[in-house]
C-alpha cells in the first residue's frame, strides 16, 4: 500500500474521479449559468420596463397657437399692447403716493376710500429728494396731487390718471412703501432686571419703495423703479412705540431717497427712448 502511494506520487498519476463526481461539478457549472441568464433578463427586463415620468404639454391648449391666440387673448390685455406713448417732451410730471385703504401713521394721514389711499402728507419725502426730479432733462416740473384735485372713491389709476390731467400734466410717477418691522429681545433676564429701561431691544426695520411712471393719458407704462433700505435700533421697552415709528420714518425716507437715484436711471432711459433727440439734454 505505502508502495503504490509513492509511486503515484513520484510518477504525478492522478485517480480518476468518478462519473459521480463529473456530474456533480457539471451540475453545479449548469446551475450558475442558468442563474446569470436569469440576472441578465431581470436587468434586460427592468430597463426595457422603464417610461418617461410624462410627454409634453399640448402648446395648443395653453393658447400658443396663432388661432387659438387670435381667438382667446384678453380684451385688457389686448388694449394694454395696444396703447402707445402720448407725452410730449419736455413734460410735466404729476406724483401721488399711494398706499392700502385706511392707511395712517403717527406722521401721516390718508384721504379716498375704494381700492386704496392717497397719502398727502409729505412725512418721508425729503424736498432736495424730490427736487433732484425736478432737475431730470425733459422734465418741465413736478407737482403732487393733494385732495382737491381726487374724488373720494379710488377704485384704479383712471381717477389719478384724471387728476394729473387736470394738472396739465403728461405723466403721473406713482410710488408706494411697504414697511415691515421686527423687534428683538436681545437681553431677556436684564429686562427683567432694570424693569424694561435697559436698552435691551433690537427694532429691525424693512423699507421697499415701488414706483411706475405711466402715461397720464392712457396709462401706457414708461417705466418701474424699486428700491430697498433696512435699518436697525436699540431702544428700551419703554421707548420701543416710538422708536419704531422714528426708524420706519428714518428706513421710509432712505428707501425712497434710493428710489429717487433709480428713478433717475429709469428716466434717461425713458428719454433716449421716447423724446425726440434734437431735444434731449446733454448730460
Amino acid at each position: 500500500m505505502w508502495t503504490e502511494l509513492s509511486t503515484i506520487r513520484s510518477t504525478g498519476f492522478r485517480p480518476v474521479r468518478s462519473c459521480a463526481t463529473r456530474a456533480a461539478r457539471h451540475g453545479l457549472k449548469t446551475r450558475a449559468t442558468g442563474a446569470l441568464l436569469i440576472a441578465l433578463l431581470v436587468v434586460t427586463g427592468c430597463a426595457t420596463a422603464y417610461t418617461t415620468p410624462g410627454g409634453p404639454a399640448n402648446f395648443e391648449r395653453v393658447g400658443v397657437t396663432k388661432t387659438m391666440r387670435d381667438a382667446s387673448t384678453d380684451g385688457v390685455v389686448q388694449k394694454a399692447f395696444d396703447k402707445k406713448p402720448l407725452a410730449r417732451f419736455p413734460t410735466g410730471i404729476a406724483v401721488v403716493r399711494v398706499q392700502a385703504p385706511d392707511y395712517a401713521s403717527n406722521t401721516a394721514q390718508s384721504f379716498g376710500t375704494g381700492a386704496f389711499c392717497v397719502v398727502t402728507t409729505r412725512d418721508i419725502e425729503k424736498p432736495e429728494q424730490t427736487d433732484r426730479l425736478g432737475k431730470l432733462p425733459m422734465v418741465s416740473g413736478i407737482a403732487p396731487l393733494n385732495r382737491l384735485l381726487l374724488p373720494q372713491n379710488l377704485q384704479s389709476d383712471l381717477e389719478l390718471r384724471q387728476a394729473a390731467a387736470q394738472l396739465q400734466a403728461d405723466m403721473l410717477l406713482i410710488y408706494t412703501l411697504d414697511t415691515q418691522f421686527k423687534t428683538e429681545d436681545k437681553a431677556a433676564p436684564l429686562s427683567v432686571i432694570t424693569l424694561g429701561l435697559a436698552p435691551n431691544q433690537q427694532v429691525r426695520v424693512t423699507s421697499t419703495a415701488s414706483a411706475v411712471l405711466m402715461d397720464t393719458r392712457n396709462g401706457y407704462i414708461y417705466g418701474l423703479a424699486e428700491a430697498t433700505d433696512q435699518q436697525n435700533h436699540m431702544t428700551s421697552a419703554w421707548q420701543s412705540e416710538v422708536a419704531v415709528d422714528e426708524t420706519r420714518r428714518a428706513t421710509e425716507s432712505a428707501a425712497f431717497g434710493k428710489l429717487v437715484g433709480e428713478l433717475e436711471t429709469t428716466w434717461h432711459g425713458v428719454v433716449a427712448r421716447y423724446a425726440n433727440p434734437q431735444h434731449v439734454i446733454a448730460q
